[in-house]
């Protein structure tokens, strides 16, 4: 690794050091704030401009290397691999071809929401179906360059299956601690086919984050949970295809769900890397998204004292469900710093918002859905104009949970007494999306009976 190409930064009280001087829990040993990657072109002097990458040769050579058949430019993260000098040979970089997902266009969803224009940038179209991948891609690679056996992390269920993935790919043994009966079996059954040592722990997220982070400290094992810093360098990627793919136009608004926090702090992060080099006019506005039973992050935000407190988290979007996130202070810093919001939304808004992200052909795991929920709010707040424009960051694959899409067509998902909190209005809404299976004798009458009465309904819009 080229130890001159990068450092890493304190994000509590600023000191620097090389990159092996890393602990093992990746945590600062005189504050215990988290690490960030810096590059020189992190804090732009007069004296460092000469030096930078020419914003035009970049964006020219990140085109040209889409119609390269190498694996290592195939990948939406390594393509863009001028901004992460962090491997010695990116020949060795280990690759599924991640990033390079799709900006889909969501008209009827920009209509609920009040605004005139809406995307999405669907990171669940990634090899293992989550934005964890482009992450995975670089920290994993670190990993292998360092000669490390072992690899592991705690999750809800994306980062496990990402690094199992990886760890497959690399030739390398990984381990998963995962909290029992508190993840989608769809996400875990990834882990386990990629080959993982798979470890339920009798307790949620955060308890399994307080085992990990001992045992990396008594064994040669890498810890790839997203206090990583190297996993945040793959992560901020997806913010140099949205602007790429909008012709280098910066939207006005990037909409993130909250769970550990680490993608809103990794997106921040692109995009202020771009705006430093020249490659943008300006930022986005970078707000985030938690659902009510998991809101520390949006219990700061409102606090007058901006303290924040860890809480016992509970929603059924399991990919956001943390109390205690580790990278809290960088995704508050990333809010403040790019002027974005902070929201939380209700069980019954993160399943609407799903169900019409759907509508549209698109789809999504719970927790991505949070993202046109809050969006809903920030409109009515003021924060987002209708003529702006907003893209929303789908971090999974509907197929993650695919449980939770069943129960909501079946009218099973809610509680009585959250099915009593619901509007008329949002009651006839959930009634117009559900589509649930009709069981039907094998009679062509009934058949055709059945089938005239629904082609004369209106179309949901």
């Amino acid at each position: 690794m080229n130890t001159a190409s990068h450092q890493l930064r304190c994000t509590e009280c600023a000191t620097v050091i090389s990159r092996d001087e890393a602990t093992s829990n990746f945590r600062c040993p005189l504050c215990n704030g988290l690490y960030e990657v810096i590059y020189p072109w992190t804090s732009v002097t007069k004296d460092t401009t000469a030096n930078l990458p020419n914003p035009s040769a970049l964006r020219w050579l990140w085109q040209e290397r889409r119609t390269s058949t190498m694996a290592i430019d195939q990948s939406g993260v390594w393509r863009f691999r001028d901004l992460l000098p962090i491997l010695d040979d990116f020949n060795q970089a280990v690759t599924l071809r991640e990033g390079n997902t799709p900006l889909y266009d969501l008209p009827r969803c920009a209509k609920v929401a009040g605004i005139d224009w809406l995307l999405a940038k669907h990171q669940g179209m990634n090899p293992t179906g989550s934005f964890k991948d482009t992450g995975m891609t670089t920290a994993l690679s670190v990993a292998k360059q360092r000669g490390f056996e072992w690899v592991a992390c705690a999750s809800t269920g994306n980062t496990s299956a990402a690094m199992a993935a990886y760890a497959a790919r690399a030739g390398l043994r990984s381990i998963v601690f995962i909290p029992e009966g508190k993840i989608a079996w769809g996400k875990l059954s990834q882990s386990m086919d990629y080959g993982s040592l798979t470890i339920q722990l009798k307790t949620d997220f955060d308890g399994c984050v307080r085992i990990l982070g001992e045992l990396v400290k008594q064994f040669p094992i890498y810890l790839l949970n997203s206090v990583n810093p190297y996993r945040l360098e793959g992560q901020k990627t997806p913010a140099f295809e949205i602007v790429e793919q909008l012709d280098w136009q910066v939207p006005e608004h990037i909409i993130v769900p909250g769970g550990n926090l680490a993608n809103s702090a990794a997106l921040g992060k692109g995009f202020t890397e771009m705006y430093q080099l020249g490659l943008i006019p300006r930022r986005p506005k970078v707000s985030i998204i938690q659902a009510e039973g998991a809101n520390p992050l949006y219990r700061w935000f409102i606090d007058s004292n901006r303290v924040m407190k860890p809480m016992t988290a509970e929603t059924r979007a399991t990919a956001i469900r943390i109390g205690n996130p580790a990278s809290w202070r960088k995704a508050a810093v990333t809010i403040d710093d790019l002027g974005g919001w902070c929201e939380q939304v209700s069980e019954q808004e993160i399943a609407l918002a799903k169900a019409e992200i759907g509508a549209e052909g698109v789809g999504c795991e719970p927790a991505s859905a949070v993202t046109l929920a809050g969006l809903k709010k920030l409109v009515k707040l003021g924060k987002v104009q209708r003529e702006e424009r907003a893209v929303l960051i789908l971090t999974g694959h509907t197929l993650k949970d695919s449980q939770y899409t069943i129960d909501y067509h079946r009218d099973a998902l809610f509680t009585d007494e959250e099915r009593a909190q619901l509007s008329p209005e949002d009651v006839a809404r959930h009634a117009a999306l559900r589509k649930p299976p009709i069981v039907l004798d094998a009679e062509p009458d009934v058949v055709l009976r059945t089938l005239e009465a629904h082609m004369s309904l209106p179309q949901p819009v």
